[in-house]
């Protein structure tokens, strides 16, 4: 493969997956010359916030590991020399790495430009040319094309087969369906209600709407602005939710249940 400009690849690891809040504890950047020169750039992050063991579990890195680490702070002039006027390359880097880091400069009071620059998202490419739909992934697992794909009854028990199969390939000799359960991601983003208008982020409740949309947890609004809970009491929530805002609003908290 040719390049005409710098290419940098670019990944990182954080302690959640919402932009707003979660912070980077792992950056990893290779630079690309069109002369086919490479430089490489790796960096574990003090992110300053407990890691879910979830993430640990994912990545490898626990709170031991950056206990040392630098901040994002620190090391920003570092990666922002580093990546120059370099295209960027990743996969879901446009929705989420790039967001993600922008949001890190942002904190510090440091502009990254990144829409600026020429981005190639290979899991967007991937998406755009390949099918990812319930007949590709029958020929994946089972080797063999979907006859009757998009009738009811051909598609169930297509469902039913593929499941066999990655119970198979992902069970590690187990039998029982119940070990495709490991692949619950909730942990990541586990939601207070069925319509998913309030989510758990390091033991507090963030609206996932409006104004506070991530960025401000229940409590801290309680605190700053209780009118506009009293306004949220007039929608058309559900009634759960009303009254944990009810409860809200008299100093009353949820608190999150584990799992297990």
């Amino acid at each position: 493969m040719k390049i005409s400009n710098v290419l940098v690849a670019l990944d990182v690891e954080s302690t959640g997956i919402w932009i707003e809040k979660d912070k980077i504890i792992e950056i990893a950047l290779v630079k690309y010359m069109p002369d086919g020169k490479k430089e490489t750039y790796e960096k574990k992050i003090n992110p300053g916030i407990p890691i879910p063991k979830a993430v640990t579990d994912l990545t490898g890195i626990s709170d031991a590991d950056v206990k040392g680490a630098p901040s994002f702070e620190a090391v920003a002039p570092e990666i922002l020399a580093f990546l120059g006027d370099a295209d960027l390359a990743g996969f879901n880097i446009k929705r989420f790495d790039l967001p993600l880091l922008a949001r890190e400069f942002s904190d510090i009071g440091t502009r990254f430009e990144w829409e600026a620059k020429r981005i190639y998202d290979a899991q967007m490419i991937f998406h755009l040319n390949e099918k990812r739909d319930l007949s590709a992934a029958y020929q994946f697992y089972c080797g063999k094309e979907l006859v009757g794909a998009h009738s009811a009854l051909a598609d169930s028990e297509a469902i039913y087969e593929i499941l066999e199969k990655q119970v198979a390939k992902y069970g590690e000799g187990q039998e029982d369906l119940s070990v495709l359960g490991k692949f619950e991601y909730s942990s990541f983003m586990e939601f207070y209600d069925a319509d998913k208008k309030f989510c758990w982020w390091h033991g507090k409740l963030y609206p996932t709407f409006g104004k506070y949309r991530r960025k401000t947890s229940l409590d801290d609004i309680v605190k700053t602005e209780p009118s506009y809970l009293q306004w949220l009491l007039k929608s058309d929530f559900k009634e759960d939710v009303k009254t944990m805002l009810r409860a809200a609003l008299n100093g009353e908290f949820p608190v999150r249940q584990k799992k297990g």
